[in-house]
């Protein structure tokens, strides 16, 4: 039996994975492209079919994550709009490092190689810095609305360092926090100039560059790269529908799971601690960084067995990875209420 053109186990495996995609997606403002893409070319879909649907639903998964979080006053439009226009002025030169690595016979073996040092760095790096707390920030839930003020022993030292560097001219983004123009359009343009060159969305990057180098709080930071990834998930998908590779009957039905994903993941945001978001990013991109390299392997050895096995460390990451989220959420939400009627006796 088919529905959709697809039979019911392939649309339930769809709807599940895109549930699973969404929560990551809402919580982290990245995760679409980098498991949703894969997981196509696996199955058999030819690439373009797998990018271009991979991008449909990326755009609508961040449009309802970024609805979310709109809600939540986790959206600061005027750093988002300024990270845009740095951000595609870098894929432009990215990509354009790509062309030039294809003529040269070295960018697949780059770009494999750029990704595993980066995922794995990233990863590292925001996990180290949440175990030992690295702004001693708030214990008690992760909410902050984007016009907050924002307590300045929670900022990164590494954001404060920057912060320093007063050069004009200077604007108030996210939580009151004053910072350069050309820091901002610098950042916006060094994670645009490595979207362009890996071929993905780049959220793994921007998110911790928002909190790390800008020192916006975390909930902001993903819902403001949310915001970045309608415009450039948009364009993507309007681009490739044009040439017929987004296939509506895989969009579908990962939209229907990823709708209360996404929501669930953006209002687990203003729940759970900040560190916490930090661990579960951490770990998610360690997790990626080791499925890639595995690819990477099975590739250059002819191994497909490491290429199935590479497959399947990117869902268990991200299976693990929602699965905490949801029951770190509740668990706070209980402990929260417990607090609540404790207080009322």
């Amino acid at each position: 039996m088919e529905l959709f053109g697809i039979g019911l186990m392939t649309l339930a495996l769809f709807v599940s994975f895109g549930f699973m995609v969404g929560v990551l997606f809402g919580f982290f403002g990245m995760g679409g492209s980098f498991l949703v893409t894969p997981a196509l070319l696996v199955m058999g879909y030819p690439a373009r079919v797998a990018v271009g649907s991979g991008m449909a639903f990326v755009f609508g998964t961040a449009m309802i994550a970024t609805l979310k979080h709109r809600d939540l006053g986790q959206v600061d439009y005027k750093l988002g709009g300024l990270m845009i226009v740095g951000t595609t002025s870098g894929i432009e030169v990215g990509s354009r490092i790509v062309y030039y690595l294809e003529e040269l016979g070295l960018a697949s073996g780059a770009i494999g190689v750029t990704y595993v040092v980066l995922l794995g760095a990233v990863g590292l790096f925001v996990t180290r810095n949440a175990l030992v707390n690295d702004g001693g920030g708030d214990s008690g839930g992760g909410h902050h609305e984007a016009d907050e003020e924002f307590d300045p022993d929670a900022i990164p030292p590494l954001a404060k360092r920057i912060q320093s560097y007063r050069i004009p001219p200077m604007m108030t983004v996210a939580g009151g926090i004053q910072v350069s123009l050309w820091l901002i359009l610098a950042v916006a343009f060094a994670t645009g100039l490595l979207s362009g060159f890996l071929g993905v969305g780049g959220g793994f990057v921007k998110m911790p560059a928002m909190v790390y180098l800008i020192g916006v709080p975390v909930p902001v930071a993903v819902g403001t790269d949310l915001f970045e990834i309608v415009f450039s998930g948009g364009f993507g998908a309007f681009t490739y529908g044009l040439n017929g590779g987004v296939d509506l009957s895989i969009v579908a039905p990962l939209l229907a799971g990823s709708a209360l994903g996404a929501r669930i993941g953006s209002a687990a945001t203003g729940i759970v601690d900040e560190d916490d978001i930090k661990i579960y990013f951490g770990l998610m991109l360690v997790g990626g960084s080791i499925a890639v390299a595995f690819r990477q392997a099975g590739d250059y050895f002819g191994m497909d067995v490491l290429n199935t096995l590479s497959f399947a460390l990117i869902l268990l990451s991200a299976f693990m990875v929602s699965g905490a989220v949801i029951v770190s959420t509740i668990t706070t939400m209980r402990a929260q209420s417990n607090a609540s009627a404790t207080s009322a006796d």
